[in-house]
C-alpha cells in the first residue's frame, strides 16, 4: 500500500501538510523474522506498513501470546513509548520481509507543533488506534473460542494463509489443539 493511501485512511490532509508529511517520511526493509520493537525498550520510531505482516506478541514464562497481527496499510507503533517516551511491553516480529514506511515519533511531534492539519490529523490517528485497541479488547473478552475464530474467518479470512496455526491459536485465546478442533468441527 502507498504511502499516500496509507496518510489518507487517517485523515485527507491538504497537500502541502502531505508533502510535510512525507518528507519526514522514508522506507526501509527488514527480512522474515526481524524484530522490529523489543520489549522493555523505548522505540521512538512509527512504522506503516506497504507490504508484509507483523505480530505483536508479549513474553510470559510459559510462552508467547500474539494480541495483534499487522498487514499493509496498518500502523506499527509502541503506544507506551510514543505516548509516555516509556519502555514497551511487546516486541513485533516480522513473519514476513517487510517493506516498511518509517517516521520518528519526535519529528512528527513537530509537526503537530507547525502544521494544524498534521496536528489534526495525528488525532485522527489516535483515536483510530483507540478504537481497534477496544475492538480487540471486545474479541477477546466477550466471544466464545469458536465465535473468535468465525469473527477472524470473516474479517480476515488470508490472515490463516499468511500466519502459522500457532500464531493464530496465541491470537484467538486458545491452545493449537483447540483450534485444530475448532477447525475440524466447522469442516
Amino acid at each position: 500500500m502507498d504511502i499516500d493511501a496509507i496518510i489518507d485512511n487517517v485523515y485527507v490532509l491538504p497537500e502541502k501538510s502531505r508533502e510535510r508529511l512525507k518528507a519526514n517520511i522514508s522506507e526501509i526493509t527488514y527480512p522474515r523474522g526481524h524484530l522490529l520493537f523489543k520489549v522493555n525498550k523505548i522505540s521512538s520510531r512509527i512504522y506503516f506498513i506497504k507490504t508484509g505482516i507483523v505480530r505483536a506478541y508479549a513474553e510470559t514464562p510459559d510462552n508467547e501470546i500474539t494480541f495483534w497481527f499487522g498487514k499493509e496499510g496498518d500502523t506499527v507503533i509502541s503506544m507506551k513509548s510514543y505516548v509516555y517516551d516509556q519502555k514497551g511491553y511487546e516486541n513485533i516480529e516480522l513473519l514476513e520481509p517487510c517493506e516498511l514506511y518509517q517516521t520518528d515519533a519526535e519529528d512528527l511531534r513537530k509537526l503537530f507543533n507547525e502544521d494544524i492539519h498534521i496536528a489534526n490529523w495525528g488525532r485522527k490517528f489516535a483515536e483510530q488506534e483507540l478504537v481497534k485497541v477496544e475492538e480487540r479488547l471486545i474479541f477477546r473478552q466477550c466471544r466464545t473460542a469458536m465465535e473468535r475464530y468465525k469473527e477472524l474467518i470473516s474479517t480476515d479470512p488470508a490472515l490463516l494463509q499468511r500466519v502459522q496455526l500457532g500464531h493464530i491459536a496465541s491470537y484467538l485465546g486458545m491452545t493449537q489443539v483447540s483450534l485444530s478442533r475448532i477447525r475440524s468441527e466447522l469442516k
